[in-house]
Formats: structure tokens, sequence, C-alpha cells
């Protein structure tokens, strides 16, 4: 069901989602992809919602997807200064289970805390209030020491909605609905289903029956997993992960959120947590975003900023396919059918002064940088290809990329004001290969 590819793109495109909906026995599924803020292609297979025909507007549980909207909650309480990253959870809370922990650590996986709460399987039993799920979870259900390693927790996602409130002053539903949903136009994603809304179904293993699975009210533990949304509305929160928004978070927030805070070496590098996002390797180079189940349900949103696309898939089986794996191919997918043609290159009006003079090539002992002011930065090129990128920031040159990102570039200079050499955490550079030949 084509938007704006071609037939024959939207064949492959569809026979993704159409093998995954067959292998993993959905009753239905359905998927979207956006491009330059705009969706290019939606399809769906299975007719079994319990309603409506699956289209992009049809509603399903977004599960952990959830996340990450509590995550832009708590960013948002950063940018404002509220809190900051590295606050305990004590400042806010006071001396609840997990007091120590920072909200860092939370927001990465990073906790050591268990997975889930204590007391029935959360997802499928009535939910209970702060008060007594706090009550059961007193902070001796640590697996790990905090920040040793990367370790799932639906329990520290409760704990960062109770910081939200905490600092917020309203329930955690109401602080998603006034700086996220309003302010995004999503107007299909609820806390509880609102029609049409797919029935969630186990699937038996042998006979392929259907049985319907529960529709939830997680209370506490909402932060962690209760959303339902739809595609259309999905793939509109990919294009402000993608662009930033000035009354939710900035492109720049969103960025910095998505460098990787944890990992573990038995994914093979093939996985990394960051503050509220999952990463994956794909497309571009990586791709941010979240996988979601509950009882009924799977999905899976990424998003690939580097060549500003976007991929939702959405299934009402309790045992689904890998979703982001799916989302990961429909994107590459459109990609080799269709690549997109990429940013333009326009030439430099200007160049600033304190720039203007570093151009050209310096050595580093007796290999040679050449550096070059390109769409906003001074790019630092070796062997033809990138090595570093500098930025200038309140009036000094900050390396951007690379191995140097973080540090300052100083500028030498002879006593009559000419450049005699660059240097950058020890880092000598000169024009003459010869002038510091055993550099660093």
């Amino acid at each position: 069901m084509t938007d704006q590819v071609a037939a024959t793109t939207d064949r492959a495109l569809t026979a993704i989602l159409a093998e995954a909906q067959r292998a993993s026995r959905l009753p239905s599924a359905v998927a979207g992809l956006l491009r330059d803020g705009e969706r290019v292609w939606w399809s769906a297979r299975g007719h079994h919602t319990g309603a409506a025909a699956p289209d992009p507007a049809l509603q399903y549980r977004i599960g952990s997807i959830t996340k990450t909207f509590t995550a832009v909650l708590v960013l948002q309480l950063v940018r404002d200064g509220q809190v900051a990253l590295d606050t305990g959870v004590r400042e806010v809370l006071g001396e609840v289970g997990y007091a120590d922990r920072t909200l860092r650590s939370l927001l990465a996986h990073s906790s050591g805390m268990q997975s889930e709460p204590v007391g029935p399987w959360w997802e499928r039993s009535p939910g209970v209030a702060w008060e007594e799920l706090a009550e059961a979870n007193d902070g001796s259900g640590a697996v790990f020491p905090a920040d040793q390693q990367f370790h799932y927790s639906n329990l520290g996602y409760a704990i960062l909605g109770r910081v939200v409130e905490e600092i917020v002053g309203r329930p955690w539903w109401d602080c998603v609905q006034a700086r996220i949903l309003r302010p995004l136009d999503l107007r299909r994603t609820s806390y509880a289903p609102e029609a049409p809304a797919a029935q969630g179904y186990s699937v038996h293993p042998y006979a392929g029956t259907l049985h319907h699975e529960p529709a939830t009210d997680t209370r506490a533990m909402a932060p962690a997993g209760q959303l339902w949304s739809t595609v259309d509305d999905l793939l509109r929160y990919a294009r402000f992960l993608l662009e930033g928004h000035p009354e939710v978070l900035s492109s720049e927030a969103l960025a910095e959120a998505s460098h990787p805070q944890q990992g573990d070496h038995r994914h093979l590098l093939a996985f990394a947590q960051a503050s509220g996002f999952m990463l994956v390797p794909g497309g571009s180079g990586v791709l941010v975003g979240h996988s979601g189940s509950m009882p009924g349900f799977v999905a899976g949103l990424l998003v690939d900023r580097g060549r500003s696309t976007a991929g939702v898939l959405l299934g009402n089986g309790t045992d689904g396919p890998a979703p982001l794996g799916v989302v990961r191919r429909l994107l590459e997918t459109l990609e080799q059918h269709e690549p997109g043609p990429g940013a333009v290159w326009t030439p430099a009006e200007q160049v600033p002064a304190e720039i203007a003079e570093l151009l050209g090539v310096w050595h580093w002992g007796n290999t040679p940088f050449q550096l070059r002011w390109d769409d906003g930065r001074l790019e630092a090129r070796h062997d033809g290809e990138s090595a570093y990128d500098f930025g200038l920031r309140d009036g000094r040159i900050v390396g951007i990329s690379g191995y140097h990102a973080g540090e300052t570039l100083q500028v030498h200079r002879h006593p009559d004001g000419t450049v005699s050499h660059l240097e950058i955490a020890t880092f000598v550079y000169t024009r003459d290969p010869g002038a510091h030949p055993t550099g660093r």
C-alpha cells in the first residue's frame, strides 16, 4: 500500500512485513516508513484485530516504547535545570528502595537493580499505587553493583516516572499529555485503548488458535510500558526524534541522549543503551529507538538521523518477531531501492577570521592533515578521509567528533602574530613536517 515509493519498492517492503507476520504468526501487523518528515510507505498483513482493519490509524499497545516518553520527560527536567543526570533518586524521592541510584543509571539500565518489581507479573496483573510499589521494592533485590553493566529494569522506569511526578507536581500521564503529546499533535496516543484499537492475542503454539490477552492498567508501572498508539502517531513522534521540537526537546538534546551509555559484551557490539533509547547498528551507522512488548502486542520504532528516515512496526500477538530487526530491514530496503540524495553541498559565504588562517596542510610529526572549512565546521582530513571535526564554541575551537572531541584546539603564534603551531591535548601540528618530529 504505497504512499510515495515505487511499486517495486512497495512490493519488496511488503514482502518483508509479510514474512514477519507469517513466520511469527501475528494475527495482524502494520508498518510504516518516514522520510524527510513525511510518511512514504505503509502496509498491513493479517486482519484479525478484533476491531477495524489494520491501518496507520489503528491503535496497538506499544509496550516499552513508552520508556522513551518517560525519558523525554526526564531530559526536559535536566534541560530546565531542575535535576541533573547524576542526581540521586534520594534527592527527589527520599529514602525509597534504590535511593542511591542516579537518574543516568536508571535511564541507561545500568543501576544494577532487578528487572521486574516484587509480586505477580506486573504486565498481566492489576497495577498498584506508587506507595505499595515502593514498599514492596526496598532495594534488596539488586542483581549487580550500580554502574557495573547493562541490566534491563522495568522497575527503574517506574522510579523515573515517580521522579517526574514529584518534580512537576502532576501525574506522569498528565505530564506525557501536556509536555509531549499536545505539542507534537499525537492525538491517537493514549493511556488506555481508544477505539478503534486492536485486541491483543496469544496464539496457541500448536493449534494456532487465538486467545484474548488483558489490557491491564499498570498504574505505578505505567512509565515502563502502558501506552497505546498508532503507526501514524509514532511516525510523527519519530519526526520529533529526528528533528527536535522547540516545546519538547531540541535536536541537540536528543543527539546527546543518544550517546551510548551501557552495553553487554554478550551482545557482541550489536546493541547499546543510551539515555532512554536503544541503539543498534544499521542504516547510515547507528539506528536509535526502542522495541516494545506487552501481553498480546509487539512494537518497534527506529530512526536514522543520517538519512532522515524512520520506521515503525506494530503487531497484536504476544510472541512476535524481533521488531527492531524487522524495522531495520525495512529501512535498509527502502534505501537500497530508493536511496536518498543526501545533503546538498553549498559553498561557504564567509569563513570566520579565526578559522581562515588555519586552513591548509598541517603535520602531526610527519603525518599530514588537511584542514578545511565545510558546512560550518573545521574538518581535519587524512588520507582522503575525515579524521576529526572542530567547531567554534564561545570563541574557542573545540573538537566535535573523533579522538579530539571535547578538547580545545590552541593556536600558538610567533612574536609577529603569525601562527606558529597548533596544539590540542599535547598533540602538536606544524606546517613543516620536520619542525616537531616527535609530536606527542
